[in-house]
């Protein structure tokens, strides 16, 4: 797989999962590289910086592969796809927490209200 690959699918990615639009990894991560975590937003520049020096042909030889390879992997990790059984997993662990703060919050008021009154 070329850098240019790499970098066209996890552009893909981004524009699937995170709702980005425009054309490329360089449009995509500026419009939306702040919803990535610092790491991966981090590798996913590099795998752009590493896509542009793969068009010169004499800074072509100078690209780390093994590192390009690592980068890709972390974007790929990141932004794949859940699948069903982890997207019903998330919505019931959102669904507790929302529920389990509800139960907090009125628990805290009488708390608060029993005092008040004494």
């Amino acid at each position: 797989m070329t850098v240019t690959e790499m970098a066209d699918d996890v552009a893909g990615l981004m524009a699937v999962r995170l709702r980005i639009r425009g054309q490329g990894l360089a449009e995509k991560l500026r419009r939306g590289g702040r919803l990535l975590p610092r790491k991966v937003r981090r590798e996913a520049e590099y795998l752009l910086h590493a896509c542009e020096q793969d068009r010169i042909p004499k800074l072509r030889m100078q690209l780390d592969q093994d590192r390009i390879a690592s980068a890709y992997q972390a974007c790929l990790t990141h932004l794949k796809p859940l699948g069903a059984a982890g997207r019903r997993r998330a919505l019931f662990l959102d669904v507790l927490e929302s529920a389990g703060f509800a139960v907090f919050a009125i628990l805290a008021a009488v708390v608060l209200i029993v005092i008040w009154r004494l």
